[in-house]
């Protein structure tokens, strides 16, 4: 449709029902008329960049949650993840050529010759025209067909927040590719590792398949990844919000910066572990095996190793029990698990706070604050994502949710605390 037309459309509600979905909203509800101004302005910045009257095509892919499963994927464990109702968005159009040009709001244009730009380049590493040129040949290498296409992006999916905005964006790059050149019928597995592999290859970050998994499915996920290569993902019939909960992740502000030997020691001493064990990781290990070789796996790994390794170990086995009480509608089970899987975390893994810094934790605080709440109120609270720094999550009646927000707010800022519900929609066509 041209634009013209679809700003029209727009401001006529003709798309509101859509734009109520991926908010998980009523459609007479108010936030829906923040969305259709979003989404028409979205449309007026393609212009601007792009040209009036082009046939247009409307894309979003929301952030994700780690629900359960903190720091095992990269030890081929299992995890639980959601998509939420923050959400990347896209106004794109195709190209007659191969090249894929994309102006996200804030940021400077990406202009990527998918022709020319066909292999890992280290003086690219860390730019986002890596990731477009990494999905591009990811979708070539799997036998999909490639395109030019030119799409103006903006996101809610705050970066830094653990919400997983740049699995959202990569997603996004192979979510127009499917729906414009490959009819829409690559998978959102597919999708996913043809994501991490950009993000690895030629990013050149290291990092596991979660978030690009979680952001591409929708709703609630388990995924075990024995086989990384071959991540095995089953949805989850389970409904937060008709339970009467929702989803609160608070933005701590803490400071990220010299935080990378915090994170990659995580894997580094799981894996250490793992190896005198006669393991590349630590999936394969069995609890009787760091429980009975203990004493040599702390003289060697260290005593820290060894607790984190336990957390990962237990953690795949509370994967699994929470998985039977999402399937079972088990509202209680659920919040028990989640609370061990946060205790566990700040015990055993120790991703609650840096030892470089320990004057700050904020982390901590919002833990003791949420518990001080919301421990009383059938709620539950946990640190969320990769830790160290950023955010935690929690659980929380609906009944209690705005002082819950006002209480977290007063501690941390305004807007700190963000109220959200598990998205059902995954990567998507809008219009």
């Amino acid at each position: 449709m041209k634009t013209s037309e679809l700003k029209k459309m727009i401001a006529g509600g003709g798309l509101d029902e859509k734009f109520a979905a991926l908010r998980e909203l009523d459609v007479h509800d108010a936030a829906v008329g923040v969305q259709r101004e979003r989404w028409y302005k979205a449309v007026e910045a393609f212009e601007e960049n792009y040209g009036v009257d082009r046939d247009v095509a409307l894309f979003s892919v929301p952030g994700r949650s780690e629900i359960m499963g903190n720091h095992t994927d990269h030890q081929h464990g299992c995890v639980i993840a959601a998509s939420i109702t923050l959400d990347c968005i896209a106004v794109a159009s195709k190209r007659d050529d191969a090249v894929i040009r994309i102006k996200s709001a804030g940021f400077p244009e990406d202009v990527v010759d998918t022709k020319k730009y066909r292999s890992p380049d280290e003086s690219r590493f860390f730019k986002s025209d890596a990731i477009i040129a990494g999905v591009a040949d990811g979708f070539r290498a799997n036998g999909f067909a490639v395109g030019g296409y030119d799409a103006y992006t903006t996101s809610d999916v705050l970066g830094g927040s653990g919400l997983s905005s740049s699995a959202a964006f990569e997603d996004m790059v192979g979510n127009i590719l499917s729906h414009f050149y490959n009819d829409g019928k690559v998978t959102a597995t597919e999708i996913s590792t043809i994501s991490q592999y950009a993000e690895n290859v030629f990013f050149g970050k290291p990092c596991g398949l979660m978030d690009q998994m979680a952001c591409a499915w929708g709703g609630l996920i388990t995924i075990d990844f024995m086989d990384p290569s071959r991540p095995k993902a089953e949805g989850l019939d389970f409904s937060l919000t008709k339970h009467g909960y929702s989803l609160c992740i608070t933005a701590t502000g803490g400071n990220h910066a010299d935080l990378n030997e915090d994170y990659a020691s995580v894997p580094a001493e799981m894996k250490a572990v793992a190896a005198e064990l006669g393991q590349p990781v630590l999936r394969p290990v069995e609890l009787p095996e760091i429980i009975g070789s203990a004493r040599v796996l702390r003289e060697k790994c260290g005593d820290r190793a060894w607790l984190r390794a336990y957390h990962e170990i237990r953690e795949d086995e509370r994967v699994e029990k929470t998985v039977a009480c999402l399937k079972n509608d088990d509202l209680d089970g659920f919040l028990h698990y989640i609370l061990a899987s946060g205790n566990s975390s700040y015990k055993y893994l120790q991703n609650v706070y840096t030892t470089k810094n320990v004057s700050e934790q904020g982390l901590s605080v919002a833990l003791a604050v949420s518990e001080s709440y919301l421990e009383d109120k059938r709620g539950a609270w946990r640190v969320h994502g990769g830790g160290f720094a950023g955010t935690i999550q929690a659980f929380v009646p609906n009944e209690y949710v705005e002082d819950y927000r006002r209480l977290l707010d007063s501690v941390f800022g305004d807007g700190a605390c963000m109220v959200l519900r598990i998205r059902e929609l995954g990567a998507v066509r809008v219009f």
